[in-house]
């Protein structure tokens, strides 16, 4: 395993649900963490944990704040893209505007994230890259399609950070979670909270995935809390 000491994590999503988790896991691990929300001065982070201004809509936002993450630790060597959303868009609506954010945030704001972040990635030698996509990236279970076409995205983002990235020493994981606890399942009542997968779980798998060597990677990662036929 990868000793975290001195090793600087980016985590979008930070200020809720998996990605709060999963800061809060890494900076307890001994991870330098670096958090990017959208404002800042009312983020409510773990102590310790570095804040930069940070929006997936923005084009530039990511140029910015990895620069930013550099400038504050001098190396990046692991980048965790849980900043998502998931609004209603049916392939039938006219209206496109769900679909358009779906794939701006979910797809394109953490591709800008890992562009700008590539040049500290390889200079790691030990590079990480984790995506939360979804189960949803994998199959289609509801009208949501627009979230699982963007989620399909993620996933094929994935892999081509690890096509590329792998004579660098670069690793990257789709991490594919069911239902999580979290305000974005707030709606969901087809499964008992109580039955949901915890956002500290999912906190601990993603310290697993980025500690492995080049030599034990993981492509993708499917959590689910219940029984599905193929998954």
């Amino acid at each position: 395993m990868l000793d975290p000491k001195g090793r600087v994590a980016l985590v979008s999503g930070a200020t809720r649900g998996i990605g709060k988790a999963i800061a809060a896991r890494l900076s307890a691990a001994g991870y330098h963490i670096s958090a990017g929300v959208r404002d800042p001065r009312r983020a409510s982070l773990p102590e310790g944990v570095h804040a930069a201004r940070f929006d997936a809509g923005e084009p530039d936002g990511a140029t910015a704040w990895v620069a930013e993450a550099h400038a504050a630790f001098g190396r990046i060597d692991v980048l965790i893209n849980a900043a998502g959303i998931n609004p209603v868009a049916r392939f039938l609506d006219a209206d496109e505007t769900a679909f358009d954010a779906q794939w701006t945030i979910n797809a394109k704001g953490p591709m800008r994230v890992i562009r700008a972040a590539w040049p500290h990635l390889i200079a790691s030698g030990s590079g990480r890259v984790v995506n939360v996509a979804s189960l949803s990236g994998k199959r289609v279970r509801n009208e949501n399609v627009g979230y699982a076409m963007s989620k399909f995205a993620l996933l094929a983002l994935t892999h081509g950070v690890r096509q590329q990235g792998w004579e660098h020493g670069i690793r990257a994981t789709a991490l594919c979670p069911g239902f999580v606890d979290t305000d974005m399942t707030a709606h969901v009542t087809k499964v008992p909270r109580a039955a949901m997968t915890r956002p500290e779980d999912i906190a601990a798998l993603v310290e697993t995935l980025i500690g492995l060597p080049n030599t034990a990677s993981i492509a993708e990662l499917l959590v689910n809390c219940q029984r599905e036929d193929m998954l």
